[in-house]
């Protein structure tokens, strides 16, 4: 191989690696613009005591991490820890479960398969102050239509919104409503994966549609199964507007979620604290990520196996 053979080669492979990085540029610079600066400036409100003045003189002093030390111990941690835990895993349940029974329904095709499943798409299209404003209307305790089917069942009135006993109830069913959809789509499309000869072979064996549900489809759609869960922890994690439109994280805090309380420390009161707002808001991300790492790990080994 001569001189000029080798030169040429590693020229070629010095042109390739530009090439390749003129390609990852624009995404490259996307990250950084909108996932790390961001997170870096996060994690720098929440080091510092900043008031509006300081955030717009840049001079807040340094604390570590006494923000951190003041939320945990703060009375509303526990609360809003609490009512983070129960939102999730009351909207995750029910939306999966759902979504799962509405995508095992339009699997057999039938003449209004399609538009059905369109019409379920409805609630996932709608700009989400316009389903907040609708849910907060129709929960009403005075005129809201569900307490007026409720009494035409003779059921007395319900304060859905105004008694800390329900106020938890109607958000966390606002944003069933509104999750089931993308369960629907990301399940549906799961099952369409499955192969029906093995759903023949399974009939031919004598298995009904029960046994075949918990042996074929529950087992195969658990890849997908795990993605969807894990995309609707992060997103129902860091919901705010719902709950916002409809409660204000009220009353007496019944609905105020983590994502709450750093939305209503920042720009909820008229006074910005956004130091602590930051804080919450990190704690929020860790145990995201927490989770993420769970799921990688459990996939990993899944692969593995």
């Amino acid at each position: 191989m001569t001189t000029t053979t080798v030169r040429r080669r590693r020229d070629g492979r010095s042109g390739s690696r530009w090439i390749a990085f003129a390609f990852a540029a624009p995404l490259i610079a996307y990250l950084l613009a909108f996932y790390a600066y961001p997170l870096i400036r996060s994690i720098d409100l929440s080091i510092h005591d900043y008031t509006v003045r300081a955030f717009v003189q840049g001079n807040a002093e340094f604390v570590g991490l006494q923000n951190y030390i003041d939320v945990v111990s703060s009375p509303l941690f526990g609360q809003a820890l609490w009512n983070t835990t129960v939102f999730v895993v009351a909207s995750l349940l029910f939306q999966y479960a759902i979504g799962l029974a509405l995508a095992v329904f339009f699997r057999s095709s039938f003449r209004l398969s399609g538009v059905l499943r369109a019409l379920f798409l409805v609630p996932w299209l709608l700009p989400l102050i316009v389903s907040g404003s609708t849910w907060a209307w129709m929960l009403n305790s005075d005129n809201g239509i569900v307490n007026s089917v409720l009494q035409a069942f003779g059921v007395g009135q319900i304060n859905w919104l105004t008694s800390p006993d329900t106020a938890m109830v109607a958000v966390v069913i606002a944003n069933i409503w509104l999750g089931i959809p993308f369960n629907l789509v990301i399940l549906y499309s799961g099952l369409q994966n499955i192969p029906a000869d093995v759903y023949e072979a399974a009939s031919l064996d004598g298995a009904g549609a029960w046994r075949q549900f918990w042996s074929i489809t529950f087992p195969l759609l658990r890849p997908v199964s795990a993605i969807t869960l894990l995309l609707g922890l992060v997103y129902t994690l860091k919901v705010v507007d719902i709950i916002w439109i409809m409660t204000n994280g009220g009353p007496a805090n019944a609905t105020t979620t983590l994502a709450i309380w750093s939305y209503r420390e920042a720009f909820g009161t008229g006074q910005p604290d956004l130091s602590p707002a930051a804080a919450v808001g990190n704690i929020l991300i860790v145990i995201a990520l927490v989770f993420g790492f769970l799921y990688l790990r459990v996939q990993r080994r899944q692969e593995n196996s």
